[in-house]
């Protein structure tokens, strides 16, 4: 008499079989059939469907959805789809706040529960479900410690919102802060633009980290081409997901893994699209940790060489004029990747995880007639991409300085020195910054914020109160990607760890030049070195919890801030 264990499993079950099959496992498919799932579905692969969902902001609030079409296509391609959830934290939610440090923690929270379950749980295969901006990054690193068949896809854009005519993104609001702060805008003015700029679900809408980091995963590979870019609230977003489903399996059977598509050349291509599309300086943060994930060798100095070569080909919000749903009007993000395949700036050879090379994806772009959001290669809108890296006396392991939305290649000034972004906020809305000053914030790198926080309510009000042209800011924390001037983060070392950001006194004169690549303090060495003698690092913000590893354990912003095991530190 034939035993119910005796039918075979599919032959995709490469790493589930130890988890579902034979006499032995009968207590787990116990478990699974309490919830539904049947003998037929526990002989087939099983592929983890991981969503970032939460209810604290609008960038993810559409994944529970969108996670059924994923389910469904897997099932229709003859996978067992099981979802789970991981964190995340809102970047513009907790801006200014003490919450904002828990936003860089949140990546390696997010990439550690998304492989501590796939590997708890013997997964055949992974689709991560990913929106606001550290969820992107994290899903990515999970895949590549994993390096199991699994892609990303991306809940996509929020649309932009409409006040008097116009349209809006948060950005706006961020900055009409500043602006109510100095008598040029009512309460009531403010509050009706708070009320319009979110209109529902998708990341924030201009080319800041989420979609900067959207656009990276079409480049990288990781992500279907084209699906990620399509908005939240468009019906086609539910095919992109179905499709997703259906696709993963194909990388199952085929036995695909991320470590086959990402890459350095692949990382080449993202970063290219990151500098093309003056997106967030963020991108350098999380690529320098991707990187790492994947065993790839990448340097801060990397990311400046590619930047140069690139000219900006899309104007998009904080530099330009548009947002991610006019890119998908125009055609998607791969006419980005036509323009600068005209000029040898990719490498069109790289495959994604829908089987087609870059160079075959950038072939097949489409353009909406009269389109303006994407230049022509020969007619870029900056010759140049949106970030360079300079180094210094200030930055003797580098610096990310932020182009868009300006044309200045120089500043210098007296430094106003600021131990935190809440000192420094409470100056700005006071409005005790003057044009020419050099703004310094320290103290917020990611051990001494510890989480390097972002500055946007700093840098929004600058902005606000007409400031952006005249004053120039850097900090060892980071920027959103909808900030915008003539600004310098991730100065590394950092303060808490004795970068000379941290001697740098008020009335010091600092310097910012593009054309050097150089960030730079009017002091001699042996004055650095004679403040250095009277100086005494901060005590530790958190000495428990999670702020406290994660000070503990993070490698400094020239390096990701990755979080790391003492003996490798």
């Amino acid at each position: 008499m034939a035993s119910p264990y005796d039918t075979p499993s599919d032959p995709a079950k490469r790493i589930s079989h130890a988890l579902t099959d034979g006499p032995d496992r009968a207590p787990a498919r116990s478990y699974f059939k309490a919830i539904g799932f049947t003998d037929e579905d526990l002989a087939k692969p099983l592929v983890g469907v991981a969503t970032t969902w939460i209810e604290t902001m609008p960038c993810n609030y559409n994944q529970r959805e969108l996670a059924q079409h994923v389910k469904q296509g897997i099932r229709d391609a003859g996978g067992m789809p099981v979802e789970f959830n991981t964190v995340s934290v809102s970047d513009g939610v907790t801006m200014g706040t003490e919450g904002m440090r828990g936003s860089l923690v949140s990546r390696e929270v997010i990439a550690d529960s998304i492989e501590l379950v796939a590997r708890s749980h013997l997964f055949d295969g992974l689709v991560c479900l990913v929106g606001c901006d550290k969820t992107i990054p994290g899903a990515v690193m999970a895949l590549g410690r994993l390096n199991i068949p699994g892609l990303v896809l991306y809940n996509g854009s929020i649309a932009p919102g409409r006040f008097r005519g116009r349209d809006v993104t948060i950005q706006d609001v961020f900055e009409a802060v500043g602006t109510y702060n100095v008598g040029k805008m009512s309460a009531d003015d403010l509050h009706e633009l708070e009320t319009v700029a979110c209109p529902g679900a998708g990341a924030c809408g201009g080319q800041f980290t989420a979609n900067t980091m959207s656009t990276a995963l079409d480049f990288l590979g990781i992500s279907p081409a084209g699906l990620n870019g399509i908005p939240a609230a468009v019906s086609e977003k539910d095919d992109a997901a179905l499709e997703a489903g259906r696709l993963v399996m194909r990388l199952v059977r085929e036995n695909i893994c991320p470590k086959d598509i990402v890459t350095r050349e692949a990382i080449d291509n993202a970063i290219a699209s990151v500098a093309a599309t003056g997106g967030s300086t963020n991108g350098v943060l999380h690529f320098l940790a991707i990187a790492r994930e994947y065993g790839i060798p990448l340097e801060i100095d990397d990311f400046d060489e590619i930047a140069a070569r690139t000219p900006v080909v899309a104007s998009l919000k904080p530099g330009g004029r548009y947002v991610a749903t006019d890119v998908y009007r125009a055609g998607g993000v791969a006419l980005v990747a036509r323009e600068l395949a005209k000029r040898d700036l990719l490498h069109a050879d790289a495959v994604n995880v829908d089987g087609r090379t870059l160079g075959d994806i950038a072939a097949a772009a489409q353009e909406a007639e009269g389109q303006e959001v994407v230049s022509t290669i020969e007619q870029p809108f900056k010759s140049r991409g949106g970030f360079a890296i300079l180094r210094g006396n200030l930055a003797p392991d580098g610096c990310v300085l932020k182009l868009a939305g300006h044309d200045r290649n120089h500043h210098s000034g007296p430094a106003r020195v600021f131990d935190s972004e809440e000192d420094c906020f409470a100056a700005v809305k006071a409005q005790e910054i003057e044009p020419g000053d050099v703004v310094v914030i320290r103290y917020e790198g990611p051990a001494g914020g510890p989480g390097m926080r972002e500055m946007l309510a700093v840098t929004a009000a600058i902005v606000g109160e007409g400031l952006s042209d005249s004053v120039a800011l850097l900090t060892d924390g980071r920027f959103s990607g909808a900030t915008y001037g003539f600004m310098a983060a991730h100065v590394a070392p950092e303060a808490a760890r004795g970068g000379p950001i941290a001697i740098v006194r008020s009335g010091d004169t600092i310097t910012i030049d593009l054309d050097s690549r150089s960030l730079t303090v009017e002091l001699s060495d042996d004055e650095i070195a004679a403040r250095f003698a009277d100086w005494t690092p901060p005590a530790p913000r958190f000495t428990e919890g999670v702020f406290a590893k994660y000070a503990a354990l993070v490698s400094s912003a020239s390096e990701g801030a990755v979080t790391r095991p003492p003996q490798s530190a």
